[in-house]
């Protein structure tokens, strides 16, 4: 199913994430010299675009979701997900992550944005009438501000 417009910017973003995790996955086995870059770069990506993705997410397109009993149980799990990689992240912005945890950070958070993209989106555009679509849209606008189309470029030295 083609992605709703109003989801777009949340998929566009969910793009740039799935592209550190490619890199990262792409250079694993990490050496312990290089984890400080990568940790840079995961908080980095957190502080400008992914910790205000994850709040519009917990704050507009969750509550819309919760609306259809179905979902709930994906929306909490996608929840409980969302903490689990702000530890992740926490622990990058403090470069306390072994190199081998930023590979499986590369692996968690490819598979939650896969689940949002592929369940939680897919039945969200299926199920919400198209003026609470809409409504979503608008309020992912306003949320989102500038991040929905900032992309950082990967640096030449990994």
């Amino acid at each position: 199913m083609l992605r709703n417009k109003n989801l777009i910017p949340l998929s566009r973003q969910h793009q740039h994430a799935l592209a550190l995790c490619v890199r990262i996955e792409r250079a694993a086995p990490i050496e312990e010299s290089q984890s400080p870059q990568w940790q840079e770069e995961m908080a980095e990506k957190f502080e400008g675009e992914i910790k205000i993705h994850f709040l519009a997410e917990e704050q507009i397109v969750f509550p819309a979701a919760r609306n259809y009993v179905e979902l709930t149980p994906l929306v909490e799990r996608l929840l409980a997900e969302h903490q689990f990689l702000r530890t992740f992240f926490t622990k990058a912005g403090l470069r306390e992550l072994r190199a081998e945890e930023i590979t499986d950070f590369a692996r968690k958070l490819s598979e939650h944005i896969r689940t949002e993209e592929r369940e939680l989106f897919e039945r969200v555009q299926s199920l919400l009438p198209p003026q609470d679509m809409d409504r979503v849209g608008r309020e992912l606008e306003l949320a989102l501000g500038g991040t929905a189309e900032s992309c950082r470029l990967p640096s030449p030295k990994q």
